[in-house]
């Protein structure tokens, strides 16, 4: 029994003597694919070097963007953080009824991932040490950038091939990318047609606290507006945004400065509560807005992932040329 199994099988014995053990017995171990090979060794964001015996086969996946990246290079992750939260927020990758809950993704449950048995667990540099090093005691991490607001096609890039190469599916990463290189450049060149190329547009979402609505706008180096750059558009939103994710907040009077009367506003709100439409329906001085008056409010279609992988970059792409296109 390899040393990773024992110390497994340990962990699995002291938690079906406790009181709060799980009941459930653990997935069988799925059958080994075609392509498994020898050790694999990468390099994650840490700077640290990870080793496995062979590509893993068995991975939880603790935050949404990696589990996407996971499902589309073709593994199935035994483990997820939040499996209800990512069906209503991801629908490019969508998960097996097989898959089993973690806990969430601020809080996963380490007994509930060791219980699967898993050969590696996938999660961004967003958590905290201590967790990291919590299941390193009983399971190879890998560790992902999750965003870089200085290079973030780069780093999906980067975060994709690692998860390819960890679980041997790098010619599945290979082709994901070039999918999503070829869409964008089908979309530029149908933005450009309609006269749309270096038209402003500005991403957001928004939440309501009593009677205050905040909105967070996906700014310059965020993902979403790398996506919609190399499409040829311009983001708009010029405020203070954050150097991990590009995103900054403001309310609905700080939208008052995006003036341009061809700025195109786009928004998500897959869990189905609308700020937009519903808590700034009777709002003055939203509909006040250029993009407001002029009918230039774009909802996405529900489970689009804003900080996902490259099957989700495509379907925010798609979105963004059938509304400049329609």
């Amino acid at each position: 029994m390899p040393l990773l199994r024992r110390a497994l099988a340990g962990v699995l014995a002291v938690l079906a003597l406790s009181a709060c053990g799980t009941t459930e017995t653990p997935a069988a171990a799925p059958a080994e694919s075609a392509g498994a090979a020898g050790p694999v060794t990468v390099t994650d964001s840490r700077g640290k070097q990870v080793t496995l015996d062979r590509p893993a086969t068995r991975v939880v996946g603790l935050e949404w963007g990696e589990v996407e990246m996971l499902v589309s290079l073709g593994v199935m992750p035994v483990g997820v953080a939040d499996v209800k939260g990512y069906g209503t927020w991801v629908t490019a990758a969508k998960l097996d009824s097989s898959v089993k809950d973690v806990g969430t993704r601020q809080e996963p449950s380490v007994d509930s991932i060791a219980a699967l048995q898993p050969d590696l667990v996938v999660m961004e540099a967003e958590r905290d040490s201590p967790l990291i090093g919590q299941l390193e005691k009983i399971v190879p991490v890998i560790v992902t950038k999750g965003s870089d607001a200085t290079r973030n096609m780069e780093r999906l890039r980067e975060d994709l091939m690692m998860i390819a190469t960890a679980v041997g599916k790098t010619a599945e990463a290979g082709k994901l990318m070039a999918d999503l290189d070829a869409a964008l450049a089908d979309g530029k060149q149908k933005l450009a047609a309609a006269g749309a190329a270096g038209k402003p547009f500005v991403m957001a979402d928004g939440w309501k606290e009593g009677s205050t609505i905040s909105v967070r706008l996906f700014g310059k180096g965020s993902l979403v507006s790398d996506v919609a750059e190399r499409l040829g558009l311009t983001n708009a939103w010029t405020g203070k945004v954050d150097e991990g994710w590009g995103l900054g907040t403001t309310d609905v009077e700080g939208l008052t400065v995006l003036k341009d009367p061809d700025t195109r506003m786009f928004y998500n709100a897959s869990d189905g509560v609308d700020v937009f439409a519903d808590g700034l329906a009777d709002n003055a001085i939203w509909k006040s807005l250029p993009f407001v008056e002029k009918g230039q409010v774009t909802k996405l279609p529900d489970g689009i992932w804003t900080f996902g992988g490259p099957l989700s970059c495509k379907q925010y792409a798609e979105a963004l040329v059938k509304a400049y296109t329609a």
